[in-house]
């Protein structure tokens, strides 16, 4: 039992937070990071895709030096090399920076506890170091909250080994599944998309190995093979997988193709569904994607490939014809390509047409505009992945702005 530490709340609002590292440790503490609104710096010579990718981040692609903890207020050491995190702690203590060390706790001047929220509740759990009993203890107090149940906090839980290809919903960390967050609170290791809720990722112990499997449009991404691979090799090795993803395993998320892989290698395998955000995205943006008199059918269709793709397996003009509501995903850098052959298709200019950008998070963005338009509103607005079109109809609905405070 290592001494006791003093539990406080930072507020770290607009002020410098460097993360030396670029990691799953720092890819986990990042969003409770940017939700306390820091101003984060990384410092990394090779970050992840999602470290990499994350615009609310200044990332320094380098090695750690120590002007940069300069006109810092914390740091987070967690890198891959104890030296340079050893490093990092005796530079920021002489700044009088408190510092958390991520590979070996005890030698930081910091600890980051297990938190958790409920609410407008926010609460932290230290154990001495015991980072799976604080892990659980949280667990039990999550659970406490949401069932009105008294705390029992087991002390060693393992869950069977196995994949779980678990749907986060469309981003925000509490629209999970009460069995997906159940199933991702037992994970030895946990293999997440850039689109997952990796806001929860800052929930597990040290001891989980988060992998990033990030697939940026257009950027790095891991080969879905590579994925399959660690899937069934980590399970193999006696450790329960849980495989993150955003909105839903099988809706664009290449989930059946993970549970192929499973069951060839006689890897136990179980899926949990998740919010899928073609459905959610519109919806918390007061869209409805039916609606009586209105609509009678819904098409979800990729915007992977251009319409004259070779590759493209939509029927471009029967689309066109349809009076429903039409959802494009992946679908930003083609618009125009889409809107054109729709129109070519019979689709009238006029057809209303509302973008919504990062679905269920903070900077959630609604645009509204026509078929005729899409593309130059799209441009105009700056509009950026991940965002969601909707072509019908129920595009041009805005009895709910009210409701939503637009």
């Amino acid at each position: 039992m290592g001494h006791a530490h003093y539990l406080a709340g930072l507020d770290l609002r607009d002020r410098r937070v460097v993360v030396v590292g670029g990691g799953s440790v720092a890819q986990r503490r990042l969003p409770n990071l940017l939700a306390a609104g820091a101003e984060v710096h990384v410092v990394a010579i090779d970050p992840t895709p999602t470290v990499d990718s994350e615009p609310r981040v200044t990332v320094h692609r380098r090695a750690y030096a120590p002007a940069d903890l300069d006109d810092a207020w914390y740091a987070i050491a967690c890198t891959d090399d104890p030296a340079v995190n050893e490093a990092v702690v005796a530079d920021a203590a002489e700044r009088r920076i408190f510092c958390v060390r991520a590979d070996d706790g005890s030698a930081g001047t910091a600890v980051t506890p297990a938190s958790g929220h409920h609410r407008d509740l926010h609460f932290g759990v230290l154990a001495g170091g015991d980072h799976r009993r604080s892990a659980a203890a949280r667990a039990a107090i999550l659970a406490a909250f949401a069932d009105g149940t008294s705390l029992t906090v087991a002390d060693e839980h393992r869950h069977e080994a196995g994949v779980a290809l678990v749907g986060g919903g469309p981003g925000a960390d509490d629209l999970i599944t009460v069995r997906g967050r159940r199933l991702l609170a037992d994970a030895d290791v946990v293999v997440a998309d850039r689109l997952a809720p990796v806001g929860l990722l800052d929930e597990l112990g040290p001891q989980v190995e988060v992998i990033d499997a990030a697939k940026v449009p257009y950027g790095r991404a891991m080969r879905q093979e590579k994925i399959n691979e660690i899937l069934v090799d980590r399970a193999k090795a006696g450790k329960f997988v849980v495989r993150l993803k955003g909105g839903d395993p099988y809706v664009y998320g290449r989930g059946f193709e993970e549970l192929q892989a499973c069951v060839e290698a006689g890897v136990d395998v179980t899926v949990v569904p998740g919010i899928a955000s073609p459905i959610a995205g519109p919806g918390l943006a007061g869209i409805p994607v039916t609606h009586r008199g209105v609509t009678h059918e819904v098409v979800i269709v990729s915007g992977h490939v251009a319409p004259d793709h070779p590759d493209s397996l939509t029927d471009w003009a029967a689309l066109a014809q349809l009076r429903g509501t039409i959802v494009l995903m992946m679908a930003v850098k083609r618009i125009d390509e889409f809107a054109q052959a729709l129109l070519a298709g019979g689709r009238p200019g006029d057809t209303p047409v509302a973008f919504i950008e990062n679905a269920s998070r903070p900077d959630q963005r609604l645009i509204r505009t026509d078929l005729a338009g899409a593309a130059d509103a799209a441009r105009d607005q700056n509009l950026i992945a991940p965002a969601i079109a909707v072509i019908g109809t129920v595009a041009g609905f805005t009895d709910a702005d009210e409701a939503l405070g637009r």
